[in-house]
């Protein structure tokens, strides 16, 4: 059973930014940043839309949450994310201090954790895997229509 503030719920809520992205054809991720449990940013990946390869959904709610809370900190926030974040992402968070990441799929050729841990904040604990075949299928249907 899945309690209304749980990891589930917002990787949930991730998932709902990610099928946002695949109707505007973009690539399908998404992402929420949560903050005493309360989600404070969403976003999905904008880059095709923008025209511009920063675009990605971890930046765009990097930014959105750091405007919502009036700061650049986002010391206390887990971000929800349904890929595994890029070096480029990764080195936002670091920036940030975000304090915990959680990613559904992993991402074997970008993702950050080909490099370890080390690109994060010393302080951000990591979790992968939640909602990982949810993700997956939402990322290989979308590639396997742009093949066809």
């Amino acid at each position: 059973m899945m309690t209304t503030f749980s990891d589930e719920f917002f990787m949930k809520e991730a998932m709902k930014e990610a099928e946002k992205a695949t109707n505007e054809d973009e690539v399908p991720v998404g992402a929420v940043i949560v903050s005493n449990n309360r989600i404070i940013a969403r976003a999905h990946n904008m880059t095709e839309c923008l025209s511009d390869v920063t675009a990605h959904a971890e930046m765009l709610a990097v930014t959105a949450a750091a405007n919502f809370l009036g700061g650049k900190y986002l010391e206390g926030c887990t971000l929800y994310v349904t890929l595994e974040p890029c070096v480029m992402c990764a080195g936002a968070l670091h920036h940030a201090h975000i304090e915990r990441v959680v990613f559904a799929a992993e991402d074997t050729k970008r993702g950050f954790m080909r490099y370890g841990t080390g690109l994060l904040h010393p302080k951000t604990t990591i979790s992968s895997g939640l909602m990982e075949k949810e993700s997956n299928a939402i990322l290989l249907s979308f590639f396997q229509k742009k093949r066809n």
